[in-house]
């Protein structure tokens, strides 16, 4: 039943007060192009038309398929259909604004839902504070490049994609500041998808429909964050549909972010999917220890930290999963050695990340990563560890030697005994062809790069 159907997407739009207190209760009905809806009183009847009419008309239209055009709602006049005192909402203006986020009635002095956005632009996030590496080179260029040709089509919309916590956020707001810093009086706005579907249905609720359609239509440059959390948020993704047409048939810059590539967000619209392809896609990998290290050694330079560079090495080989948790391991090593009041070194950076280390021993070891690259490339983990020279088993064995010295800590080696115990020198060997291959072979650099996500996660 269609009102069923809306009542699904109604209670993810909106808060569970609102939801159980005013949706829940009404009756519908449906005639031929229309949507009737029922509420007990006359004032239940003012507060669905004021707040929620709106919203539940878009849902119906599109849940539909078009076959709902109008939706009304009326007064049940039916035995029964008056609830009692004790089961009606609270009519005060304190219930209300307990019970429902709606606003005091002083509308012409609220702000919009979407005012002053270019505030919660991080003044960090700036190109000069961003460390590049081969994982990220790419997108740092793009990014830098958007700057110069703001809106061109060939990277309109620009959508960059990964794991969280590798920059991607930081990326796009660099873009933001850059241009804010060039052109004061440019309109940007940042925001990420669920903040996207806050403002929408609170502007809904304040009957700010048209105002909120204006300020994001008439933006130089849009940022949204997490663009796949859209998902099952039919209503928002119609507006976001059209905001997005919008912004691009004025040539208006859009920057997208997700944990994945446009083609793999099959839980969004499809036509949406389709225009995030319009420009250019770009991915973030999680850096590479150099660049680990890169990234600690700015950090504590910027912090006012002595981080020796063998503590970030050790550090840097520990946490590889993504900048976020890379950052949060040195606050934790220098936060330690403040309280012993120490200078850092090992032996501080070994006590400061021993849970990180009881973990990673756990999850990510030489053993695991060869299970792993066994089932990826189907081939009998025997034949990986073994002493067979075909390249159906060496290339996997060196993919893996690879994995292992750059995922675990592990030296030469100690990879060797755990590979049928090959000699150091076999394993350092194993190490320059994988990288040379991730250079010069795409295919191989994907494979590597997808073992790298699925041991990581």
């Amino acid at each position: 039943m269609l009102w069923t159907d809306c009542l699904t997407r109604l209670r993810q739009e909106l808060s569970g007060n609102v939801f159980t207190m005013w949706i829940r209760p009404l009756v519908a009905e449906e005639l031929e192009d229309t949507l009737r809806l029922y509420a007990p009183n006359p004032y239940w009847t003012r507060y669905i038309q004021e707040h929620h009419l709106e919203l539940i008309t878009i849902l119906a239209e599109q849940l539909s398929e078009g076959r709902v055009r109008r939706v009304e709602i009326m007064v049940d006049s039916r035995p029964g259909a008056i609830l009692s005192p004790s089961e009606q909402p609270a009519t005060t203006t304190a219930a209300l604004e307990t019970s429902a986020p709606v606003v005091k009635v002083k509308k012409e002095k609220e702000d919009s839902p979407l005012k002053n956005k270019k505030r919660l632009l991080n003044p960090l996030f700036t190109f000069s504070l961003f460390v590049e590496g081969r994982s990220n080179q790419m997108a740092a260029e793009t990014c830098r490049k958007v700057l110069t040709q703001l809106g061109a089509s060939q990277h309109n919309p620009l959508f960059l994609y990964g794991p969280t916590g590798l920059g991607k956020t930081h990326l796009m707001q660099a873009v933001g500041n850059a241009l804010l810093q060039a052109k004061p009086n440019a309109r940007v706005m940042y925001m990420t998808a669920e903040s996207f579907v806050q403002d929408f249905v609170s502007s809904l609720q304040q009957g700010k429909v048209e105002e909120f359609k204006k300020n994001c239509r008439s933006l130089d440059l849009l940022l949204v964050d997490d663009i796949h959390l859209l998902a099952g948020k039919e209503a928002s993704l119609v507006e976001f549909f059209y905001t997005f047409n919008a912004l691009l048939d004025e040539s208006k810059q859009i920057i997208l972010t997700s944990d994945r590539y446009p083609k793999e967000l099959t839980e969004l619209d499809a036509r949406l999917v389709s225009r995030f392809s319009w420009g250019l896609s770009v991915g973030v990998e999680p850096p590479d220890i150099e660049t680990r290290i890169e990234i600690l050694l700015k950090k504590a330079q910027s912090s006012g930290v002595d981080l020796p560079r063998n503590c970030a090495l050790f550090i840097a080989q520990q946490v590889v999963a993504n900048v976020r948790e890379l950052e949060g391991a040195l606050n934790k090593v220098v936060a330690i050695s403040r309280f012993k009041g120490t200078s850092i070194d090992l032996d501080v950076v070994r006590e400061s990340l021993k849970d990180v280390l009881a973990i990673r021993a756990r999850t990510i070891s030489t053993e695991n990563i060869q299970r792993v690259v066994s089932e990826y490339f189907r081939i009998p983990l025997k034949e990986l560890i073994g002493p067979k020279r075909t390249r159906i088993y060496a290339r996997p064995r060196q993919l893996a030697m690879g994995l292992a010295r750059e995922l675990t800590g592990d030296s030469f080696p100690e990879i060797g005994m755990a590979f049928g115990g090959r000699d150091h020198s076999t394993v350092m060997h194993a190490c320059e062809k994988v990288q040379s291959l991730r250079e010069g072979d795409p295919i191989f650099n994907e494979d590597y790069k997808n073992l790298q996500r699925l041991l990581q996660s």
